[in-house]
């Protein structure tokens, strides 16, 4: 039952690995989608948020404008301290009754963690496996321009947002390759898997 942390940097092709391992028949729990979870209209977090940043975080729907939000803390360290401490615990908590269920509903159940602020977050948190998706940052850089259309200095501001390369290798256990085509990527996610079906990970014993 082993419960693995995915990573990577703002396109490192993190979510093609994510993908490639639910296709496998890992369960992949989200962390993005648990962050929008629980900043849900009328949620205490998302009542947090407006008391800290002003009603001015929420559209007229009571829905998180994401937009203004990190327009309002991009860039500015103290404000994004104050929003991962609103933020991080309550997704944390979340995160963990997500992994329970899934070994409730399978003990023999590969749980993934897709995670891309490992290592600004979790790194403390036990892991069986940290995975890294890696590909320099000048790679990820041309990526945002070419294929999200940011200019060059989003995109370095975006890069620079996060922990750095070394930062997030440090904590691999395995490395994932992602400068190539997308084929290589899966190949290496296919020999992940294989790895993952016939060894002990995870197993205490």
């Amino acid at each position: 039952m082993p419960l693995i942390a995915l990573t990577g940097g703002i396109a490192s092709g993190k979510s093609t690995i994510a993908r490639r391992l639910g296709e496998h028949g890992a369960v992949i729990v989200d962390a993005d989608a648990l962050v929008r979870e629980v900043q849900r209209p009328g949620s205490p977090v998302l009542q947090a948020i407006a008391a800290e940043f002003g009603d001015g975080m929420l559209r007229p729907d009571g829905t998180l404008d994401r937009a203004a939000l990190g327009a309002h803390v991009f860039g500015r360290p103290a404000r994004v301290a104050r929003l991962n401490a609103l933020v991080h615990p309550a997704v944390g908590a979340l995160s963990r009754r997500r992994f329970a269920a899934a070994f409730a509903h399978d003990p023999g159940a590969v749980v993934v963690y897709d995670v891309p602020l490992l290592a600004e977050a979790r790194a403390g948190d036990h892991w069986d496996l940290v995975v890294v998706a890696h590909a320099p940052a000048a790679v990820r850089e041309k990526r945002l321009v070419d294929l999200r259309g940011m200019t060059p200095d989003d995109a370095r501001a975006r890069i620079a947002a996060q922990a750095g390369d070394e930062e997030r290798l440090a904590l691999a256990d395995v490395v994932i390759d992602t400068t190539g085509a997308i084929d290589e990527t899966i190949a290496q996610t296919d020999a992940l898997w294989e790895r993952l079906s016939r060894s002990d990970v995870g197993d205490p014993t």
